[in-house]
């Protein structure tokens, strides 16, 4: 496979001699790795893969001894580890072990007629968000494009009926700290899977380089910040990255986002009581997220053990909704999925022991790219 330039996401150490897996390779490589075969069979092992979604040794018009042969050339990336599902249902977490002995976990929400995944982009993440259960765990390595893309494939085959019509890049780590290979998971996803560039959402806690370079991609996707705090005192404290690019600038890099793809912003707000929901804190919110004509989405944090600040109670979130709304601010309250199981926002963790941490974090914001 060809290299990233020397400019993109340096791989960390864990990654250096992680092999390919199926989702790996593209269709040229597909087809070399196919030469001297007739053409036609890379085009029937593409549509095995992603329109089919099955093994290569069950793409029933190959041939046998190629099926074989590609098994092996072709290993899965995810192997099981634990399959958890939330009491009604709805809700299904994957704690998978990647080959080098890494785990990371995918989620997938199930509705009435649809379903949508929350695909993991590292195996732990850098970000040090103290009431986040992944920022607790350090950072290990980036995912693979092909580890992203067979979280979708194998979530697709555990929804059956119905359908995964929405991708969101939420799960653990920062899609955008891992960019080249994000986006070549989107790219995999959006042309081969076949969904729409609208029902794609990359999550970010506030990357201005990957900001800024998202909106000139090809794809319009869209763009969620995890902001929970709109005043740079309360948010160098909870999200440690605002110390290196601040909410004005932050600010910028999402009008220019919005502008140049025509997609609506989307702000995500964990609710923590005495923490970020007063009516002050929904003041501030309302100011900044007005200001770029952006959608809030409202959850009350979800339990995440080392972390001693617990979520809002339902009335204080209804009253926070209210105010933004009296100011003009749209905002929608979000049901929480997956709690019993830790699947909920912020809780994944890889089956991790949780770290103490009896005060937000407050140690320098991780090393990032310019």
């Amino acid at each position: 496979m060809t290299g990233d330039s020397p400019t993109s996401d340096p791989p960390s150490r864990t990654e250096r001699g992680i092999s390919t897996s199926r989702y790996d390779h593209d269709r040229p490589e597909l087809d070399a790795l196919l030469a001297g075969l007739p053409t036609y069979r890379t085009e029937q092992l593409w549509q095995g893969l992603y329109s089919d979604l099955a093994d290569p040794d069950d793409i029933t018009t190959l041939p046998g001894a190629l099926r074989s042969e590609l098994a092996e050339q072709l290993p899965a990336a995810l192997h099981l580890e634990h399959r958890s599902v939330s009491d009604d249902g709805e809700t299904v977490k994957w704690l998978w072990r990647l080959t080098d002995g890494s785990l990371v976990e995918t989620v997938l929400m199930h509705y009435e007629e649809r379903s949508t995944v929350c695909v993991s982009s590292q195996a732990g993440c850098a970000m040090a968000c103290g009431f986040c259960a992944t920022g607790q765990m350090g950072f290990d390595r980036h995912l693979s494009t092909g580890e992203m893309v067979e979280q979708v494939v194998r979530a697709q085959r555990e929804a059956g009926g119905r359908r995964v019509s929405n991708v969101v890049f939420m799960g653990m780590g920062e899609p955008l700290a891992n960019y080249e290979r994000t986006w070549a998971a989107v790219e995999r996803i959006h042309g081969a899977l076949g969904l729409s560039a609208r029902h794609l959402t990359i999550s970010t806690v506030g990357l201005i380089p990957g900001i800024l370079r998202l909106a000139e991609e090809r794809l319009p996707v869209n763009l969620a910040v995890s902001l929970h705090a709109a005043n740079d005192r309360l948010r160098d404290e909870l999200v440690p990255v605002n110390r290196r690019w601040p909410l004005t600038a932050l600010a910028e890099a999402c009008s220019h986002h919005a502008t140049t793809t025509g997609r609506r912003l989307s702000f995500e707000w964990a609710l923590m009581h005495d923490v970020n929901d007063t009516l002050r804190d929904a003041a501030e919110l309302a100011d900044y997220a007005g200001s770029l004509s952006a959608h809030v989405n409202l959850i009350p944090l979800n339990p995440t053990p080392g972390w001693p600040t617990r979520g809002s109670s339902p009335l204080r979130v209804r009253e926070f909704a209210g105010e933004l709304g009296n100011r003009g601010v749209n905002a929608t309250i979000r049901r929480t999925r997956g709690v019993d199981i830790d699947a909920a926002c912020g809780q994944l963790r890889a089956g991790r022991a949780p770290v103490d941490l009896r005060t937000p974090q407050r140690e320098a914001p991780p090393r990032l790219p310019d």
